[in-house]
């Protein structure tokens, strides 16, 4: 009965852990620890050996028992399969494993500031303007290249970029 008690205070553990949207920044030992600890917890959580679960991997069993006791990380191809075959984040997964990634992580999910022009920063400003004329966002994405060029100068050219191509015939 403890056992049992023990093995769901540790999956709950592991679900809050896996469900934050942030992985705290440890050491990498810490790290180490947290990975084995999710991958042996929801592995005896799902009911699969070892054994099993290398199985399942294309791994030999003594891959998962060397992962399980910190002594081998999984390669970036083994953290995915790993991950989907546990129903885990792979982000999250990777993390663990390769804490040296969240900073490419994190780098890539922040958003590209591009830096327009003042006419087009003056026409997205005008929502007025833009209910109007009834600018779907997908639009406004090509007149924001568009406006990359430079060569726009006032929200009269912008309508009248975007009549052109609303006129354009589409392909059948």
């Amino acid at each position: 009965m403890r056992s049992f008690a023990v093995k769901m205070l540790n999956n709950i553990r592991l679900s809050v852990l896996l469900t934050g949207s942030e992985i705290q920044n440890t050491e990498a030992m810490e790290n180490n620890n947290h990975l084995r600890e999710t991958v042996r917890s929801r592995r005896e959580g799902l009911g699969l050996t070892q054994r099993s679960l290398a199985q399942k991997l294309g791994v030999e069993a003594s891959y998962v028992a060397f992962i399980e006791s910190g002594r081998r990380k999984p390669s970036l191809k083994l953290v995915a399969r790993l991950a989907d075959t546990l129903g885990l984040d792979r982000q999250n997964l990777l993390i663990l494993a390769h804490p040296e990634a969240k900073a490419l992580i994190a780098e890539a999910n922040q958003p590209k500031r591009r830096k327009g022009s003042p006419s087009w920063h003056r026409f997205i400003e005008n929502h007025e303007l833009l209910a109007r004329y009834h600018i779907t966002d997908r639009e406004l994405r090509v007149l924001e290249d568009l406006s990359l060029l430079g060569t726009v100068r006032s929200a009269k050219e912008f309508l009248a970029i975007l009549t052109l191509i609303r006129d354009i015939p589409s392909l059948k």
